[in-house]
């Protein structure tokens, strides 16, 4: 985008070395698309055009990058998190998928978790040969148009109900503050996973629990309907 926008460059704050990833959560992180994009905008004082061509042009180029990143398969899948959604389903309990991004039924299809399990020596009565990510969701609303983004929790509370299950004994993992303030706007338990040194900014949203990885989730506590922190092993 810099040599396209060259015309423009002294007019705003942007530079590589600007967009940290701290920038990115505070400011884009769990936002949809056109939201996030907007938003990383605004933050270094990209001029606006009279009808929005720098948003859209910024939005496009941004999810044409992300799609042939997933599509050629450049993208790891947190360890943890996979060790966690198999061990939630072991517990018995329900799970849904809530992303913003339209981009999530593409990368969860591409994620094998009976693959992942054969490799870490997980055996599970819950997975079968072929099981993707995707298919091994309850229910799935990422991606919809919802009238209203995160930190709203029309998203959140729309999971909830497809689960029917009651808001207040839902449990969110957000790795983003906007959706921790989202899950405890919709009176949900939330859980922060602090992976980008990002724990502060985690609590100050409201996070019951704040974690480094969902290994450190006690899943016994959890589908007990409690939130804890397993104890240190040793």
């Amino acid at each position: 985008m810099e040599s396209a926008w060259s015309d423009i460059r002294d007019r705003t704050t942007w530079s590589p070395d600007a967009f940290t990833s701290r920038v990115y959560e505070e400011q884009m992180s769990g936002k949809p698309r056109m939201s996030g994009a907007r938003a990383a905008l605004q933050y270094f004082h990209v001029p606006d055009d009279e009808e929005d061509h720098r948003l859209l042009e910024y939005a496009e180029r941004k999810q044409a990058m992300v799609v042939r990143l997933i599509e050629a398969g450049d993208f790891m899948a947190y360890p943890d998190a996979l060790r966690f959604i198999i061990a939630v389903k072991d517990a018995g309990l329900r799970v849904a998928a809530a992303s913003s991004s339209k981009n999530a039924e593409l990368f969860l299809r591409k994620i094998r978790l009976d693959s992942f399990a054969e490799q870490h020596g997980i055996s599970s009565a819950t997975l079968r040969p072929g099981l993707t990510l995707l298919e091994y969701f309850d229910a799935d609303v990422s991606g919809r148009d919802f009238a209203h983004g995160k930190p709203d929790p029309e998203m959140f509370l729309t999971a909830a109900r497809e689960l029917a299950v009651d808001p207040e004994a839902a449990i969110v993992m957000e790795d983003a503050p906007a959706g921790v303030q989202a899950a405890k706007a919709g009176a949900m338990g939330a859980i922060g996973i602090a992976r980008k040194d990002d724990a502060e900014l985690l609590a100050a949203a409201g996070a019951d629990i704040v974690v480094k990885t969902l290994d450190e989730v006690d899943v016994a506590a959890l589908s007990k309907g409690g939130l804890a922190i397993r104890p240190a092993s040793g």
